[in-house]
């Protein structure tokens, strides 16, 4: 059950699906055969994907809405819902970030992205799992970030969003799995789309900048995990090394983060 097989005729719902990782994962989940509900703030450019799903001969549907929003975000779900009856996969994807130093990071903004990238999470999830369940069939794929499993300076609020993220996720795969739902963790580390700005990319470490990854191998890696059911997955693979050293040889980690974001030992 863990394993999809196939997603011919599946219902999906992919949060922050007007551009980067969830516009491509909408339009994978369309080329494979599923139909799918699309969530973001902007119509605009979510009519923009529906139009490159509906070119793919595959149904989309619009759903405007603030993730931030309990409100907004359980109405969205209840749509989809409505519409074709079933959600059988949802991708937590929407999510914002800054590089700031905690001291300077305002408050209200912190407040923001703890709504955005985990509350937004937990809303879709709560709204589309209990029908999961219920049909005992379902898989939830949470977009977390390698800074959702080691903290570095400049990224304090949006590390804590994502390793609140990623604790929700390996709890939810032990509770859900024996209810036939399927919870899927993905870390990618730094990506190269609109999600990191001038301002982002000025203050980001030259290590970061040099190792930024194509959202193209994100969504690979996403698709190959859920396919062999695998409850976690970090792109690129081998910075799963550093969790170990982490583990093991905290301080160690502790002195090669300094070095390579802030150049200090």
């Amino acid at each position: 059950m863990a394993k999809i097989r196939s997603f011919d005729g599946m219902s999906a719902l992919v949060t922050g699906a007007s551009q980067g990782i969830g516009r491509l994962a909408a339009l994978e989940l369309a080329r494979r055969g599923a139909r799918v509900a699309l969530v973001a703030r902007q119509q605009d450019k979510l009519e923009a994907v529906a139009a490159e799903i509906g070119a793919l001969g595959r149904e989309a549907l619009v759903l405007p809405c603030d993730v931030e929003s309990k409100d907004d975000s359980f109405a969205a779900a209840a749509k989809a819902t409505a519409r074709w009856g079933t959600i059988e996969v949802l991708v937590n994807n929407a999510g914002c970030g800054r590089h700031a130093r905690f001291l300077e990071w305002d408050l209200a903004d912190i407040e923001r992205m703890m709504r955005v990238n985990f509350l937004g999470s937990v809303y879709f999830t709560k709204a589309l799992t209990p029908g999961m369940v219920e049909r005992r069939r379902g898989w939830i794929v949470f977009v977390a970030s390698v800074a959702g499993r080691i903290g570095v300076p400049d990224e304090s609020a949006y590390a804590a969003s994502k390793f609140a993220m990623v604790g929700l996720a390996e709890a939810l795969s032990v509770e859900l799995e024996e209810s036939g739902v399927h919870v899927l963790t993905v870390c990618p580390g730094a990506v190269d789309t609109e999600f990191f700005d001038a301002e982002a990319l000025a203050r980001m470490p030259p290590v970061a900048r040099r190792s930024m990854i194509r959202p193209e191998q994100v969504i690979a890696a996403t698709f190959a995990a859920l396919e062999h059911g695998r409850h976690e997955v970090t792109v690129p693979r081998g910075i799963q090394a550093g969790y170990v050293v982490r583990a093991v040889a905290p301080e160690f980690m502790r002195k090669q983060v300094k070095r390579t974001t802030i150049g200090k030992i």
